[in-house]
């Protein structure tokens, strides 16, 4: 029961299921992700630690930078399930649309001087 309520509790917080959702359309960095929500850089790991925690999200390094995606969800069958509901869920939603459409616009290079 533990790990059921551990990818439950992770999906209660509305921003990190619209991390959940633009994560559902791209690979992205913390700046990013940051950029797409418009919370603070600290809060943004807090949700993406939590996330990974509970086996929704993984990350990879590619030199500087550290990329998230949604995990395949083998870590948890909890996990597998809500990821493959997840994606057909709140498309439709207002706060979803208006945030998986700016996007397109973000550019990490722009943003993360790096």
């Amino acid at each position: 029961m533990k790990e059921f309520i551990k990818v439950m509790k992770a999906l209660s917080d509305p921003n990190r299921v619209k991390l959940m959702k633009i994560l559902q359309h791209r690979v992205m960095c913390v700046c990013e992700i940051q950029a797409a929500l418009g919370i603070a850089q600290p809060t943004v790991s807090k949700h993406l630690k939590i996330l990974e925690d509970a086996g929704l999200v993984t990350h990879s390094k590619d030199g500087l930078w550290v990329n998230y995606s949604p995990s395949d969800g083998v870590s948890s069958p909890y996990a597998a399930s809500l990821l493959g509901h997840l994606k057909h869920w709140l498309s439709q939603d207002h706060e979803v649309k208006l945030i998986t459409e700016k996007i397109d616009g973000i550019q990490r290079d722009k943003i993360c001087k790096r």
